[in-house]
């Protein structure tokens, strides 16, 4: 029996990274389950001038628990819904006020806990204060509803809310608690300064790398969570042996779905991919002056801008490599944000006037803070990329969250993404793997690696041919990252080669490939962890 089910998280309402997509997709079918039931809890960390566009506040079943008094003290929170398909119900709480008494529970949670948060920094402090407000909120949503703490699952996405799930923990007892990992800090921390993670794993401590990588804090409080919670989970095999090595429990597998209402259906599907083909081809030729045909090859990548760990550095050289075969022609984008300042006006000029100006640097969409330590805007000029008319393959940095207002496009991801022939994603650290899934579910073929979970249940529960699933698993190891260079390189040469009638075919396959992946079937794995086998999800 289930009477609430919190979900908490960081990316509640605020689009950061991969986390956003799965709690955000994941909703609708949750809702169906479960109807308001379901209660998500993300930071109130908007204002007036920059509201959130992912949350409607309005009149809820949670407006009594407001005026009702038993809202925590020195908590202020905002309830409506999460504007997603499902439209489940959200607490969005504002949890500065805190900051005061945060060695307190510091102090809690190294007593009972053994949580050490002495070389905390950065985003340590406000995440750990967020996750005690989170927690608070929980506590008092049960006491107002009057219900037994046995029926109540609070989950919490990362080291970021691990305290929240402490708290939870030491003050209903009885509650189901599930702690998930994405990515475990140590992991990521590992690979993301240039260490062997995979070919070392067995014998990597984590504690030990965690003070050597100066992540102790982070690593402290997520492992604690791990080992408490009443159900740890990861999304994939390859994070759950990291899992088991650096966190020292073995994790249930939770694989990461895709919500197909974000797709536009059959009747809109053309219109919307046309649209966002001609957006980008537009923004192209305005930024270098080429005119593209309306068959050029588009190629994209995008995700958090971790250089290594995602595989921009392989992308950019594939995209270098492929210079050197003149019978390919390419227009690539890699959409991944930086420290954006604002959009170029003289390339918004350009598009407002419809007439292109030659431009210095064509190859950026808008200006950095850091132009000089941006790792891809670095890396494109030490590469030459300048965008020539003589060159056949033309790299465009978009540096900026593709939310509709960019001031450029002013289109979200998922509009543009449709428009896009081929995705790669050469991730060498990616847990699951969400780009490469949304790009087939908007029937835009996609190459990723073995080292992604996406990549491992592709070649495990679907197919091994690119052909047969629209996706192309690279096989990636410690030491042969120029072959799969090579090998990226010799595919898309081979994919611009295809004809349209073999690319619609493959792209039907991508689509169905990722109607397998859908959270219908998916959920299961999830409702295991919540201890509620039982529930019919069909």
């Amino acid at each position: 029996m289930l009477d609430l089910l919190f979900e908490t998280s960081w990316e509640v309402c605020n689009k950061v990274g991969g986390i956003y997509a799965v709690l955000s997709t994941k909703a609708k079918t949750l809702q169906k389950l479960f109807k308001d039931k379901v209660v998500f809890i993300g930071p109130d960390i908007w204002s007036a001038d920059k509201p959130s566009p992912f949350f409607k506040e309005m009149k809820t079943p949670l407006d009594a628990w407001k005026r009702s008094g038993l809202v925590p003290e020195d908590v202020r929170v905002r309830t409506g819904r999460w504007d997603v398909p499902g439209r489940p119900l959200v607490v969005l709480v504002k949890f500065d006020q805190l900051y005061a008494t945060r060695n307190d529970l510091y102090a809690t949670m190294w007593e009972h806990y053994g949580v050490d948060s002495l070389h905390g920094y950065g985003d340590y402090d406000e995440s750990c204060i967020f996750a005690e407000a989170s927690a608070l909120v929980i506590e008092s949503l049960v006491q107002w509803k009057g219900i037994d703490p046995k029926h109540v699952v609070a989950h919490f996405d990362e080291w970021t809310v691990g305290m929240g799930l402490l708290h939870v923990k030491l003050h209903l007892p009885e509650a189901t608690t599930v702690f998930t990992t994405h990515a475990t800090t140590t992991g990521r921390s590992i690979s993301g300064n240039g260490k062997q993670l995979y070919a070392y794993l067995p014998g990597y401590f984590g504690d030990q790398m965690a003070q050597e990588l100066n992540v102790e804090a982070k690593h402290s409080v997520e492992k604690t969570a791990a080992q408490q919670a009443t159900a740890f989970t990861t999304v994939s095999e390859v994070t759950a042996r990291e899992c088991e090595q650096l966190l020292e429990r073995k994790p249930l597998i939770t694989p990461n779905g895709f919500e197909q209402n974000f797709v536009p259906k059959a009747a809109d599907f053309d219109a919307c991919r046309n649209k966002a083909r001609a957006k980008l081809l537009q923004v192209a030729t305005m930024l270098t002056g080429k005119r593209y045909g309306k068959n050029t090859l588009i190629v994209g990548t995008s995700g958090r801008q971790e250089f290594r760990n995602k595989g921009l550095d392989m992308f950019l050289d594939t995209m270098n490599e492929l210079r050197t075969d003149a019978s390919t022609q390419v227009l690539a984008f890699v959409l991944v944000p930086g420290w954006t300042k604002e959009a170029r006006t003289d390339l918004a000029e350009s598009l407002a006037k419809g007439k292109h100006t030659t431009l210095q640097e064509p190859c950026i969409t808008h200006k950095l803070n850091n132009p000089e330590g941006d790792p891809i805007l670095s890396t494109m000029r030490h590469m030459g990329f300048n965008n020539d008319a003589a060159d056949n393959v033309h790299v465009i940095y978009v540096p900026c969250y593709l939310n509709g207002d960019d001031g450029i496009f002013d289109m979200a991801y998922y509009e543009l993404l449709i428009g896009l022939d081929l995705t790669v994603f050469a991730s060498y650290y990616e847990p699951w793997g969400y780009t490469p899934l949304e790009s087939i579910a908007f029937g835009v073929p996609t190459v990723t690696t073995n080292l992604s979970g996406f990549g491992q249940w592709v070649l495990s529960d679907v197919a091994d041919k690119f052909e047969d699933c629209g996706v192309k698993v690279i096989d990636r190891t410690d030491h042969n990252y120029h072959h799969c260079v090579v090998e990226i390189q010799d595919f898309i040469s081979h994919f611009a080669a295809l004809d349209s009638k073999a690319m619609a075919k493959i792209a039907q396959q991508a689509k169905r490939t990722a109607r397998m992946a859908s959270w219908s079937n998916f959920i299961k794995y999830y409702l295991e962890a919540y201890g509620l086998n039982d529930i019919e999800t069909k």
